[in-house]
């Protein structure tokens, strides 16, 4: 045992190690041998190499030798190029994003933390203008507007008219037929007949269809969303001049409310169905509300051109589609609890009309009666004519007379709507969708109508608008249904006043809403409100049952739960502008009277859904509120917004309570759990409140 491994003690302690000093010496030791042999290697490395480069400077030097001038200096330049010294910046690794995606290609090169997360790569367009407008210069119409304000004193000659119908049949259209008719729209004329919009349109700034669709968002469904007024002036079959104040209400099932708004200032409903679908599930909802608001009901019976065009269906058959569709209307009429037998609708009766507006024409038997009589000069009032022209009426050529039955000499007898209606209908639409201008224009020329040689250069549907707009002319047979079977204001202030005023029927007030007396007590329905362009600001729409409204005068706006006696719900404020509303411009008035619709500016800010506007000169005893709108259905889809950054809260809330002067049906509540919860009607329209959010 070797004693120098262990202690004193005896405890085991091992061998003595070297010190770190020693160690580090034979490390030195070591590289040094090894570089003194890698050294030697690296020499006769050296060596070899030197001698293989010399030999190859002498190959190249013969080589040279034998080359031309130019060869030579362009191979020194080669050399020189790859000799130099390039900067790590300077070299190119990868190919650049042209070479790789072409020339016409934008490229975008995102660089780490130079963008908040918050903030896309690609910023989405922002769209500054929601609305069409034409604000800036009034379009040119046939009347002036000093004429229409000044028609617009007298209540008689004034219709209040909703238009209303299940979606898609053809309610705006009609609207454009109408404006097509008494204003200056080159792109209406311009532009080709389209079907039924089922898909978002190509360009929603386009300024050719849907003339109440001022909305973004109306333009690019295709589909109507708010309710739009328009007032115009049109003439009826005698010539007659009258002011129609046209509310045109979405069809979708979502926005029943806006439809029961519109019926509040109406006097008269005009209910518009498709003549292949007939009545639908919004068209029984629209007459029963209607009924229940105790409206007058015409009807007009659109897209006839699809029975000739889509469905091809002969004289005969379009005849009994037409009695089909229109007894299907009078069967919802007569479902409903508070039906009256005069609502009834026939077109020997005057109430309906006849239309395919995407081509450009609307009639009644009595305006179709006309052009018989004034082409042929017959010794017969075009009344009496119409009401021969519908139901089971034949006409005998050789005697040259209406019966009641068919009779049994003539075994081709036809009836007299198709003989003298339709058939001369599919007669224009087979000639100048089967024939070339040489032998169609002897045809139209003989009907009066003169069309241009640009125009039979046209497509089919082109052609068949501008001949048709000339066959018809303008839809004087519509107006005249609205005149004969809705009442005017005056005729109608009595039923409308004992319906929806909750005052007594004794005060001053109800006597002049009763008599709608332009001096008697200022009373105003407001129901619609609209927002401004850049939405700062929301209009007031109302109708005036009496009294005079004129700009800067003050009011007092009462809220719908206000009760005599308590001022809660009641502000003052002073209206500062008034204006007719002609959906894409407003036509600015000093003022307007009893029976007419009026736009305000200046009475929004205490008004939550709906309210009375009364003068501050009215006692506060006789003080009362119109009846508060009811709607067949109620909010029931709901939904939780926040904002994106907490500290937006109060810029939400303020959109919310927004969002609740544009929408009747939306609410908004505040849920046990803090968050706050938006309700509407459906998906759609809850989709369309968030957009607007």
């Amino acid at each position: 045992m070797d004693d120098s491994n262990y202690d004193e003690f005896g405890n085991y302690i091992g061998p003595e190690l070297a010190s770190s000093s020693e160690e580090e010496e034979e490390e030195e030791e070591r590289e040094v041998s090894g570089f003194q042999y890698n050294g030697g290697q690296r020499e006769t490395e050296a060596t070899m190499d030197v001698e293989e480069d010399d030999e190859e400077e002498a190959s190249s030097d013969e080589y040279e030798a034998r080359q031309p001038p130019m060869a030579m200096v362009r191979r020194v330049d080669a050399l020189q190029q790859q000799s130099q010294i390039v900067l790590h910046e300077d070299k190119k690794y990868y190919p650049d994003a042209e070479e790789v995606f072409g020339p016409g290609v934008e490229a975008l090169v995102q660089e780490e933390d130079t963008q908040p997360l918050s903030e896309p790569i690609i910023a989405p367009v922002k769209v500054r203008k929601f609305q069409v407008s034409e604000e800036d210069e009034m379009p040119e119409t046939a009347y002036s507007k000093e004429f229409m304000v000044d028609l617009l004193g007298y209540p008689a000659m004034t219709r209040n008219l909703v238009f209303a119908g299940h979606l898609h049949h053809g309610k705006t259209t009609l609207v454009d037929l109408l404006v097509a008719s008494t204003h200056t729209w080159p792109e209406w004329d311009k532009m080709a007949p389209i079907a039924t919009p089922t898909t978002k349109m190509p360009k929603p700034n386009d300024k050719a269809f849907g003339y109440t669709d001022v909305h973004q968002l109306e333009r690019l469904r295709g589909i109507g969303l708010k309710a739009m007024p328009i007032s115009m002036v049109a003439q009826d079959v005698k010539g007659k001049s009258y002011v129609l104040n046209i509310m045109d209400a979405p069809g979708h099932a979502n926005f029943i409310d806006e439809a029961i708004a519109s019926m509040r200032l109406a006097d008269g409903l005009v209910l518009v169905v498709d003549a292949v679908e007939g009545v639908m599930a919004t068209t029984e909802r629209t007459i029963s509300a209607a009924v229940r608001e105790g409206l007058a009901i015409t009807l007009v019976v659109s897209k006839v051109d699809r029975l000739i065009m889509e469905l091809k269906l002969p004289p005969a058959d379009a005849y009994y589609k037409l009695k089909l569709t229109i007894e299907e209307v009078n069967n919802a009429i007569a479902a409903c609890p508070a039906a009256d037998p005069s609502m009834r609708v026939s077109p020997e009766l005057g109430n309906v009309c006849f239309a395919s507006a995407s081509f450009g024409w609307c009639f009644s038997l009595e305006s179709f009666a006309c052009k018989y009589v004034e082409q042929w000069d017959m010794p017969v009032q075009p009344r009496d004519l119409a009401k021969r022209l519908w139901g089971d009426i034949y006409y005998h050529p050789e005697r040259r007379t209406f019966l009641r039955k068919r009779a049994q000499d003539v075994k081709e007898a036809k009836r007299s709507f198709v003989r003298f209606v339709l058939e001369p209908l599919y007669k224009i639409f087979a000639h100048v969708a089967g024939e070339d201008e040489p032998e169609l224009r002897p045809v139209l020329e003989s009907l009066g109508i003169n069309l241009r040689k640009a125009d039979y250069a046209l497509d089919v549907r082109s052609l068949l608008r501008k001949t048709l707009c000339q066959f018809f002319g303008p839809p004087t047979g519509f107006v005249g249904m609205c005149v004969g079977h809705v009442k005017s204001p005056l005729d109608n202030a009595i039923q409308k006043t004992e319906r929806l005023y909750t005052g007594s029927m004794d005060s001053a007030t109800a006597l002049a809403m009763r008599s709608c007396d332009a001096d008697g007590p200022l009373v105003i329905s407001a129901v619609k409100q609209y927002p401004s362009s850049d939405a700062s600001a929301f209009y007031v729409l109302g109708r005036i049952f009496s009294g005079t409204l004129n700009s800067g005068q003050s009011v007092r706006v009462l809220g719908e739960g206000f009760m005599p006696g308590d001022d809660e719900d009641m502000a003052l404020a002073t209206v500062s502008d008034t204006w007719i509303h002609c959906s894409r411009y407003k036509v600015p008035v000093s003022g307007l009277s009893a029976g007419s619709w009026v736009l305000m500016g200046g009475v929004d800010s205490s008004i939550g859904k709906t309210a009375t506007i009364v003068d501050t000169r009215t006692p506060e005893d006789d003080l009362a509120v119109v009846r508060p709108l009811h709607f067949p259905t109620s909010s029931v889809m709901k939904i939780a917004v926040e904002p994106v950054v907490p500290i937006e809260l109060p810029k939400m809330l303020s959109g919310l309570r927004k969002i609740g002067k544009t929408y009747p049906l939306a609410q908004t509540r505040v849920e046990e759990s803090g968050e706050h919860v938006l309700l509407g009607t459906g998906e759609l329209y809850l989709d369309c409140i968030m957009h607007d959010l």
